[in-house]
């Protein structure tokens, strides 16, 4: 419990400097940090051709974005597809199959990382660095910048929400790019490997020959937990002991994946002139998530049941897919915060946790606003704002507001799709996948945790968070295609309707405070927040949850 602790309250104190550094990053404000990194982008700008850089319509921005991921997509398809004869590939790795060459791109391009694939035998090198890496920078560039759009489009007037190019160059140049250099050193510090020499060979004691993968873990692994990528070099994952070696790397990396979503609020509470605000949405999302580790770490704590019935010890609980250098505190913080933070990393095989665990696990991506991924989790989370004080107006019979804007049909049939879309592309693709022997062939389990197992895989794509329950046999045409598709529109649909709500309240002129305006930066509007959040969670995912984790608990 004192190392719980410790990591959420070193989070807390972080929360301020640097949510102050973003706010000073993208408030195109003359600020100290543009003596450092000016010089750089605007040789950037120069190469790209960005002469003028003015703010553009939400139409516009979203373009931009859709099709500079697109052109990165397509590079890296190719690459993938021709890996096997390209250089700084020393273990001599295959070019990848089309249906997994697809999966792997959209998944590292929409910040999912969901990997069908063993990282260390079915990338190459260059892969890890040229395709893996790249996309691990460019896809949290991308989903940050749209967070920033929207907070602009809802605290500013004027209609534009900013330049996206400007605003991915100004991502790479003064947020993932140093903070990422620092974390590998650091991780280098502590014996994470980075390297571009081949597999070791090594004769083992007993005489046997082990073949021991390396290569540039520490960078992967810096940008992967920075930019809530998740995926990993090794096919273990966060709990290899060349990715994550010791419990301070452990806490290293949830620090890394959990402070720039959680320090968000803040930079919204600073864009919007109001920094308790800011507090305010924090503190809905740290309830949440307080509520939800609670849940894991007591019931991973309790152990499995059916083993205590057994009389095998379980003093040190449910210790199954767990590593003991870790033991069940991290690694309940871990999940927690993995699937809070939609990043898909683990250190534990989430497969292996106590039905409640996994029930917590899929709850937060369910919601997707428990901090969330890089922007994604706040623009959700001001969506419900916006839907809670909504209903708050219906309630009292007034036009709702917010942050001085009439919340009018257009933004709630936006909002609207945002809110339906998430439930239909993880309940439907579920749904399909058991009514063809193309779905249940990969499951490694036939009751209910079967289900669990295929409504993880889809509710973690369209969350874009990556991790799975791995007893899945996923790498095939089915599952690959499938993923994709979800993947897709778990990312775009969303982050364009969303751009569309802040361009619509954008333009809108500010409504003048009176007597009866809405407050939304109280402790009674937190406590609205998290209601809306969770009303609408239930009546979405509940029956779908009872069927699998509750009904796999209560048969234990």
């Amino acid at each position: 419990m004192l190392q719980i602790c410790i990591v959420i309250a070193v989070l807390i104190l972080l929360v301020k400097p640097v949510g102050s550094y973003i706010y000073h990053v993208f408030s195109n404000e003359a600020n100290r940090t543009d003596k450092i990194f000016g010089p750089v982008e605007k040789l950037l700008y120069k190469i790209i051709g960005l002469k003028n850089r003015s703010s553009m319509s939400w139409k516009k921005y979203a373009l931009s974005m859709i099709v500079t991921n697109i052109i990165l997509v397509a590079v890296s398809y190719v690459i993938l597809r021709l890996m096997g004869g390209l250089p700084v590939n020393p273990n001599q790795t295959g070019s990848m199959e089309p249906s997994l060459s697809f999966n792997t791109v959209i998944s590292f391009m929409t910040n999912t990382n969901l990997q069908h694939y063993s990282g260390e035998s079915g990338m190459s090198y260059f892969g890890q660095m040229i395709v893996i890496t790249m996309m691990m920078f460019t896809s949290a560039a991308s989903g940050l910048t749209v967070a920033i759009a929207f907070i602009r489009g809802i605290t500013r007037g004027g209609g534009g929400l900013g330049n996206f190019f400007e605003d991915f160059v100004k991502a790479h140049t003064r947020l993932y790019l140093p903070l990422a250099f620092i974390v590998t050193l650091v991780l280098v510090g502590l014996q994470v490997p980075q390297t571009l020499e081949p597999t070791v060979t090594v004769n083992t004691l007993s005489g046997a020959v082990q073949h021991i993968a390396i290569g540039p873990v520490a960078s992967l692994e810096s940008i992967k937990h920075l930019g809530t990528n998740g995926g990993g070099f090794f096919g273990a994952n966060s709990s290899h002991p060349f990715e994550n070696p010791r419990p301070l790397t452990n806490v290293i990396e949830i620090l890394s994946m959990w402070t720039i979503s959680a320090s968000l609020p803040y930079t919204f509470g600073r864009f919007a002139k109001n920094r308790k605000q800011g507090w305010i949405i924090f503190s809905a999302m740290m309830v949440l998530f307080a509520a939800f580790l609670c849940l894991t770490y007591f019931s991973e704590k309790s152990g499995n049941p059916l083993i205590n019935q057994l009389g095998i010890g379980s003093s040190q609980g449910s210790m199954e897919g767990k590593e003991v250098r870790f033991g069940v505190a991290q690694s309940a913080l871990f999940t927690t915060v993995t699937t809070a933070a939609t990043t898909g990393s683990v250190n534990n095989m989430h497969d292996t946790l106590t039905p409640l665990g996994g029930l917590a696990a899929l709850s937060e991506m369910m919601l997707n606003v428990v901090f969330g991924g890089k922007g994604v989790g706040l623009v959700n989370m001001l969506m419900y704002a916006i839907l809670g004080v909504f209903i708050c107006g219906l309630m009292v019979g007034r036009t709702p507001e917010f942050l001085g804007r009439k919340i009018e049909s257009r933004e709630m049939k936006l909002i609207a799709i945002t809110i339906l879309i998430h439930p239909l592309i993880i309940l439907a693709p579920t749904a399909i996948s058991f009514m063809t022997h193309l779905g249940t062939d990969a499951l490694s389990n036939p009751g209910y945790h079967g289900l669990s197992q295929s409504l993880y895989e889809y509710t973690s794509s369209a969350a874009n968070n990556g991790s799975g329950f791995e007893g899945l046999g996923d790498n095939t045409v089915f599952w690959n295609v499938s993923t994709g598709l979800v993947m897709l529109l778990g990312r775009y649909v969303s982050m364009i309707a969303l751009l569309g709500v802040a361009g619509s309240l954008s333009r809108k002129r500010t409504v003048p405070e009176t007597i009866g305006t809405f407050h939304t930066d109280t402790k009674l509007f937190a406590g609205i927040l998290v209601g809306t959040v969770l009303l609408i969670g239930a009546l979405t995912f509940l029956p779908v949850l009872v069927l699998g984790p509750i009904a796999e608990f209560l048969t234990m």
